[in-house]
């Protein structure tokens, strides 16, 4: 291997990594609870799913992986894909452009899903997709829900509820007076 491709192949790890939140705080015992209300069940959902967005993303392509393993050729259609996530997904640090249009981070691992998706349903094993992505989505759902959002600190661009809550109101619905 050229030395180019090391240092890049090592840059393009070290952005990747560096989107990932701590696994020490997404796997934090303590911060995980019972929601008292369905209010709250939403607020935790679309909270966490924000700012666990690319660990998420990574336990998802990990289940969908390990439910290949008695498939290679479709587990060399993943991993090419999978280099599609690291340069597309995990290790930009600007947003993609494409043809002077520029897209965001949301419509990016939407469409990385849906090609990963076809092409794995085109290798002849939908099953396993479809059941590693229904493992998957109810894994990182229950834990979006159990896990607690009081220690997260979000700014108001990662933030579901963005300007909402510089206008004086609570996610819950409560509203403060300003």
């Amino acid at each position: 291997m050229s030395t180019g491709l090391v240092s890049q192949v090592k840059e393009v790890s070290q952005s990747a990594i560096a989107t990932l939140r701590p696994w020490g705080e997404l796997l934090e015992p303590t911060a995980l609870s019972l929601p008292s209300n369905l209010s709250e069940v939403t607020t935790r959902l679309a909270q966490n799913l924000t700012h666990f967005r690319s660990n998420y993303t990574l336990v998802l392509l990990i289940v969908l992986f390990l439910s290949l393993i008695y498939h290679p050729v479709s587990i060399i259609v993943f991993l090419i894909i999978f280099v599609a996530w690291l340069v597309l997904y995990f290790s930009r640090d600007q947003p993609l452009e494409v043809f002077g249009f520029t897209v965001g981070d949301r419509v990016v691992m939407v469409v990385l899903g849906v090609v990963t998706v076809l092409a794995l349903v085109l290798t002849h094993v939908w099953l396993n997709v479809v059941v590693s992505v229904v493992i998957g989505v109810a894994l990182v759902s229950l834990h979006a829900v159990f896990r607690g959002t009081e220690d997260l600190v979000m700014d108001d661009q990662e933030s579901p509820y963005g300007a909402l809550l510089s206008d004086g109101q609570d996610p819950s619905g409560n509203y403060t007076i300003m």
